[in-house]
């Protein structure tokens, strides 16, 4: 199955990034059902900036996975990070305007023996374009991973790539930290019936030898999105489910 149910695993940061015309959030829900069903024991907390959870009950009710059962059960949890942060300041870009969101990221995550707990951060670009200094959003991505480490969790972060090709200083440093980068991308013939987008999946710079299979750009998983969720197959088969 593609990509793994235990993708990224423990201590892992994959870096996810999409372009307008080829939203990942599709790969966002699948990680987090896929993540929640794989055990008993599992738990997911959402850094929300762009979505909110109506909207992620919605798109999970389409894959019959009915996340209330797992809020009641606390397996996950949400949170509203703009709501949670200090609004953004233009002169003093330094004031830690996301220390709340750690605060309470550390104590959930401490809160019980969670087994493989994923944090998924959706969208970090999201908070460069209403604010958010660099130099902040760098410092929260290194505590962020500080409390992955020390949790022996896993991290997903979205970031939205608006002129593919010429990556900001925000992206460039994901990829200086990311353990791997999942880049979704139109076709470059253009979006059909048959086939919505792609996916490669790169080693990041902090990657050491793994038993999970990298895709070059030029081999790409291919795409399909449906009402019911998504279909991957080989690139240029269109038949072939993964």
């Amino acid at each position: 199955m593609f990509p793994s149910s235990n993708f990224p695993s423990q201590g892992q940061f994959l870096l996810l990034t999409d372009e307008p015309s080829s939203a990942a959030d599709f790969l966002l829900h699948k990680s987090l059902n896929s993540h929640l069903k794989g055990s008993s024991k599992s738990r997911c907390i959402v850094l929300s900036v762009s979505e909110s959870l109506a909207r992620w009950k919605a798109v999970s009710a389409r894959s019959n996975t009915n996340l209330d059962s797992y809020i009641n059960s606390e397996s996950l949890e949400f949170v509203d990070v703009c709501a949670a942060s200090d609004p953004p300041n233009l002169k003093a870009p330094s004031s830690a305007p996301f220390r709340p969101v750690l605060d309470e990221l550390r104590s959930k995550l401490g809160s019980n023996g969670a087994e493989y707990p994923l944090v998924i951060l959706d969208d970090i670009s999201s908070l460069e374009w209403i604010g958010f200094s660099v130099l902040d959003l760098t410092r929260f991505l290194r505590a962020l991973l500080a409390l992955i480490f020390k949790f022996d969790a896993s991290l997903i972060v979205r970031h939205h790539i608006i002129t593919p090709g010429d990556p900001d200083d925000l992206l460039r440093f994901l990829l200086e930290l990311c353990t791997f980068h999942m880049e979704v991308r139109t076709l470059s013939s253009g979006r059909s019936g048959a086939v919505s987008g792609e996916i490669a999946l790169h080693p990041g710079r902090t990657t050491v030898p793994t038993g999970f299979r990298t895709v070059a750009r030029a081999r790409a998983v291919q795409y399909r999105l449906t009402d019911a969720g998504s279909v991957f197959f080989e690139k240029g088969t269109g038949e072939a489910v993964l």
